[in-house]
């Protein structure tokens, strides 16, 4: 079984009220809640909030809704502690995490990153894009050709074995690095990366 995550926690200080905030005529985490909901390998989705504006528009658009406790909701509590709770609560073989600040996946990108995972008996999945970049010092006076690209984790999709969270396993194991097109990997923390991706989602052919 294929579990589904989206954490959308209330309260966030770098941009007030970002998850319900409207993106292109509909709340941010509506766009993730309907690509999860359009994915085929996923067998249950679940939105974990503690805030009760956010779970009234998620369950609007469709989404089960479960109640993060109040413990798990305050300002130093990471994501890999919710995902711990969830993974005893739930029964499921792999968990797929979906955050609501990655609003742009392409069709069927949700379950091409699930059946790669499974067929090549992945413990870990993370998806991204090559970056032609680094420290100034480095690069100065460098043609980019010249410089080795590395792997930069964009944050859209996240897959893990239910072994590796139950054992604390963050990363390792076999893991896979899922490469994503630079346009649909925008993860929104302030205004301006907000405005990108209402530019890309206008984009049809996505």
């Amino acid at each position: 079984m294929t579990l589904g995550v989206t954490l959308a926690r209330g309260g966030s200080k770098g941009l007030p009220g970002k998850n319900i905030r409207d993106l292109n005529g509909k709340p941010l985490i509506a766009w993730t809640i309907e690509a999860a909901k359009a994915s085929r390998m996923i067998n249950r989705y679940v939105v974990s909030t503690e805030d009760p504006e956010i779970a009234a528009v998620a369950k609007e658009y469709g989404a089960e809704i479960d109640v993060r406790p109040s413990y798990l909701a305050e300002d130093h509590v990471n994501r890999w502690e919710v995902l711990k709770y969830l993974s005893d609560r739930f029964g499921f073989e792999r968990l797929v995490l979906l955050q609501p600040t990655s609003p742009v996946r392409p069709k069927g990108f949700i379950d091409d990153c699930i059946m790669e995972f499974i067929n090549k008996g992945a413990d870990h999945l993370a998806t991204g894009y090559m970056f032609h970049d680094g420290p100034y010092s480095e690069i100065q006076g460098r043609n980019r050709q010249e410089i080795n690209p590395f792997f930069v984790d964009d944050g859209n999709v996240y897959i893990w074995r239910r072994v590796m969270i139950e054992n604390d396993i963050r990363y390792g194991g076999k893991v896979i690095e899922h490469e994503n097109s630079r346009k649909a990997s925008i993860d929104i923390n302030d205004g301006f990366d907000f405005w990108i991706a209402g530019k890309v989602l206008e984009d049809a052919s996505l």
